[in-house]
């Protein structure tokens, strides 16, 4: 199919469940950044599950569809991209981490951004260059790399490369934003699950470097 009428369909069926009163509220949890159709996640998958059923069946990416459905003014558009290649993730491989990055660097926010954790946290267990690539992002000047770095491990449990996530979390100590010092207290918390101890310890080394929130966050289970 022709990418212009594959990229009007994915639109035109977002568009046909649009709910202004939920449009608003969702814009407004957003802090007004993005247009929204106002369709909650759940009923949005099932608005495109049929397009993502067909897409699975070519057994390949189509970065050209994606492309052009994340620079919709529409945030559901990039949900969509997100959905599609969380779906797609055993396609996606070391060199296409290029367009991921282009993605999270595009109409940045942590909704969107934070879509791409599970899928770089799936491809570093598989391919240790994707682990040079998370310690290059940690201390990038663009945040939400960093955010993505910090984050990417979320979930991995025992899986967990605990001398990669200290790597990443060292170099972002004594940062004065938010989104950052966030991210450190969820990788904390979320890794305190499987190895409290070791987490006990990092806050203990650590203590001068990390922001309150972080130490809120980090210390939930411990």
């Amino acid at each position: 199919m022709d990418i212009n009428k594959e990229y009007d369909e994915v639109k035109k069926l977002l568009e046909d469940q649009k709910n202004e009163s939920q449009a608003i509220s969702m814009a407004r949890y957003m802090k007004n950044k993005f247009l929204f159709y106002g369709i909650p996640a759940s009923k949005r998958k099932e608005v495109y599950k049929g397009i993502l059923k067909r897409e699975k069946n070519q057994k390949r990416i189509n970065w050209e569809l994606l492309d052009k459905c994340y620079q919709d003014e529409y945030r559901e558009m990039q949900y969509f991209v997100c959905d599609y290649l969380r779906m797609m993730q055993k396609y996606i491989g070391f060199e296409d981490i290029s367009n991921i990055q282009k993605y999270i660097q595009t109409k940045s926010w942590w909704d969107s951004v934070d879509c791409f954790n599970q899928i770089l946290g799936n491809m570093a267990l598989k391919d240790k260059r994707v682990k040079e690539i998370m310690l290059l992002w940690a201390e990038d000047e663009d945040m939400w790399l960093r955010r993505v770095a910090l984050n990417h491990q979320l979930g991995k449990k025992e899986k967990t490369d605990s001398v990669l996530l200290e790597k990443i979390l060292v170099k972002n100590l004594n940062s004065s934003e938010f989104f950052i010092n966030k991210a450190i207290g969820w990788s904390l918390r979320d890794y305190s699950k499987t190895n409290p101890a070791w987490v006990r310890d990092f806050l203990a080394r650590y203590d001068d470097g990390l922001a309150n929130l972080s130490k809120k966050e980090a210390s939930k289970y411990i």
